[in-house]
């Protein structure tokens, strides 16, 4: 049974990964689930500076999923590289180093600093983040600023480079088309979706922000056919996220095409979601006669003469 993946020149294990976010440094949960049975762990976001994030509550649970605000709260790439790499070395796993930033230079120099650390295998770029030049408004909902960082940071690694695309936009294939003509080794997707929690004894929202990301089960349907319509759009790998909670979940996404699929809010729940999920699917794949997880990879049979677009009107 094959089960290993690989994303330019990095082979992975197998083709479940944690989700930014979800897992910590990597170095919180050894105690709890050895993570070697994992494909990767992909790190908490890692911006120039330590951020301390919003105020809180920022966190609340919703039906079927959980609504969050951290504001990227992180220790700084420089702290990850003293504090949490050296601790990472003896882990037989691939870690994908996480990088959000309000800017593109920001974006540039904390790449170039974690490109030089042989223990980081690859990297996952979060453009679900404020830009500060322009009002605060997403990186990920401008398909040219996507495009311009991309090619600015495919132009200072030769590992694998990932852009994780938010799903607030009217159509997630046209910023991963841009993501791969400037070079992008792979996309995943999808990031939360923009949701709201309101405490009617109180009449004040539930997050101190107001808003937040929604993520956990209930985004799944969402994530799915976000997956469908950009691996329909594009030829590099796409990593599926969004509601995975058992390996049936993760089934689904390989069969509409995801080449790869991340583990994220079931991981607060259980943190050895991601090593039942790789097991429960190489046994699906045993039981219904495939030898390698990648031929079970978009096998979705569907009505080709029905476009996806047009499955929406």
């Amino acid at each position: 049974m094959i089960e290993s993946f690989k994303i330019g020149d990095v082979e992975f294990k197998n083709r479940i990964l944690v989700a930014s976010g979800t897992f910590g440094y990597g170095d919180e949960v050894p105690d709890l689930v050895d993570i070697s049975k994992l494909g990767g762990v992909v790190t908490k976001s890692l911006s120039m500076k330590p951020r301390d994030g919003n105020p809180n509550p920022r966190i609340t649970e919703t039906a079927s999923g959980m609504l969050n605000s951290i504001g990227l709260a992180n220790i700084g790439v420089q702290k990850y590289i003293s504090d949490k790499l050296p601790v990472l070395k003896k882990y037989d796993t691939k870690i994908v180093a996480n990088i959000a930033a309000s800017s593109v230079d920001e974006y540039c120099k904390v790449l170039e600093l974690l490109d030089a650390q042989q223990r980081v295998h690859g990297f996952e770029i979060n453009v679900s983040c404020p830009n500060v030049k322009e009002g605060g408004l997403s990186f990920g909902t401008d398909v040219k600023l996507v495009s311009l960082i991309t090619k600015e940071l495919r132009q200072r690694t030769r590992k694998p480079l990932i852009i994780k695309l938010t799903p607030n936009v009217t159509h997630i294939s046209e910023f991963a088309r841009a993501c791969e003509a400037e070079g992008a080794d792979a996309v995943s997707l999808i990031n939360t979706v923009i949701g709201m929690a309101v405490n009617i004894h109180k009449r004040t929202p539930k997050i101190a922000t107001t808003t937040g990301g929604l993520s956990g089960p209930a985004i799944k349907p969402i994530a799915l056919a976000k997956v469908y319509e950009t691996v329909n759009a594009v030829k590099i790998p796409v990593i599926g996220i969004g509601g995975i909670v058992s390996w049936e979940d993760a089934v689904e996404f390989f069969i509409v095409g995801a080449s790869m699929v991340q583990i994220g809010t079931a991981n607060f729940i259980n943190p050895a979601t991601g090593i039942t999920v790789a097991e429960g699917v190489k046994k699906y794949c045993e039981n219904n006669g495939f030898d390698d997880v990648g031929r079970l990879v978009r096998t979705l049979q569907t009505n080709k003469t029905i476009s996806i677009v047009d499955s929406w009107l």
